[in-house]
C-alpha cells in the first residue's frame, strides 16, 4: 500500500451522530472508528441510508459528530470552533460532490481561482489556467457552469479541489450524476492527479469502477462499519 503506513492523516475514534426526528432520536452513526494514511485511496461504501454521507462529513469537519473523535493531520477536528475547522480545512481538504456546487455567476476560472484566493494567494490565475488546462479545458476557461455539460463541471469541481495541492480529498459519489463514459474519464482523472499531487483520497461512492481503483474498502451497514477497518 503506498504512502506513509504509520501515521494516519484521517483518525476517527467511537465516531457517532444522531439526530431527534420529534419523539425519537434517529442514530446515523454509532461507534465509528478507523485509519486512513497518507496517499491512500479509500472507498466508503454501502446501501443508501447507511450513513455515507454522514460519515464523509464528520471526517471534514463539515458537521459535527453526537459523539466521538475526528483526528485531520494530527489535529483534533472538534476540539476546533467552526472558524478553526474551515481554516484547517481551507489548509489541508479538497472537496468535490456529486453536484458539482459551482458557483454560477462566475466561470470555470473563476471557480478554480475561488480557494488560491480565499487562501491569500498573490497570483491565483496562473495556477487556476494551469489546473484547467490539466483536466482538460483549456479552451473553457470563460464559460460558466451552464454553458459546459455534466462531465466538464465535474472537472471544473475537480480543478478546483487540487488547485490548491490539498494533503486529503474528500468526494462524495463524484460519478453519481454522469454517464459511464464519462464517469470513466473522470476517474482516470482524479486518479491521474491523485498520483502526481500524492494527495490522499476519501470517496463516498456506489460506482463499482471508482471502488475497484481505491486501495481500501470501507463498507458501511445502519451506521456501523462492518468491514475494512485494516
Amino acid at each position: 500500500m503506498p504512502g506513509n503506513l504509520e501515521v494516519p492523516i484521517v483518525k476517527a475514534t467511537d465516531l457517532g451522530k444522531q439526530v431527534s426526528t420529534g419523539a425519537a432520536e434517529l442514530t446515523i452513526l454509532a461507534g465509528v472508528g478507523l485509519e486512513v494514511r497518507a496517499r491512500e485511496s479509500v472507498a466508503v461504501v454501502g446501501v443508501s441510508g447507511s450513513g455515507k454521507s454522514t460519515l464523509l462529513s464528520l471526517l471534514a469537519g463539515l458537521d459535527t459528530p453526537t459523539s466521538g473523535r475526528v483526528e485531520v493531520g494530527g489535529n483534533d477536528l472538534y476540539a476546533l470552533d467552526e472558524d478553526g475547522r474551515a481554516a484547517l480545512r481551507a489548509r489541508l481538504a479538497g472537496f468535490v460532490f456529486q453536484s458539482f456546487h459551482l458557483l454560477p455567476g462566475m466561470t470555470a476560472l473563476e471557480n478554480v481561482m475561488l480557494p488560491l484566493e480565499l487562501a491569500g494567494a498573490t497570483d491565483a490565475r496562473g495556477p487556476a489556467l494551469t489546473m484547467l488546462e490539466r483536466v482538460g479545458l483549456g479552451n473553457r476557461v470563460h464559460h460558466y457552469p451552464r454553458q459546459l455539460s455534466g462531465g466538464e463541471q465535474q472537472r471544473v469541481a475537480i480543478g478546483r479541489a487540487f488547485v490548491t495541492r490539498p494533503r486529503i480529498l474528500f468526494a462524495d459519489e463524484p460519478t453519481g450524476n454522469l454517464d459511464p463514459a464519462t464517469g470513466a474519464q473522470v476517474i482516470e482523472l482524479l486518479f491521474g492527479l491523485n498520483r502526481e499531487s500524492g494527495t490522499t483520497l476519501v470517496l463516498v461512492t456506489h460506482d463499482e469502477a471508482l471502488t475497484r481503483r481505491c486501495d481500501r474498502v470501507l463498507r458501511l451497514a445502519a451506521g456501523r462499519l462492518v468491514d475494512g477497518q485494516d
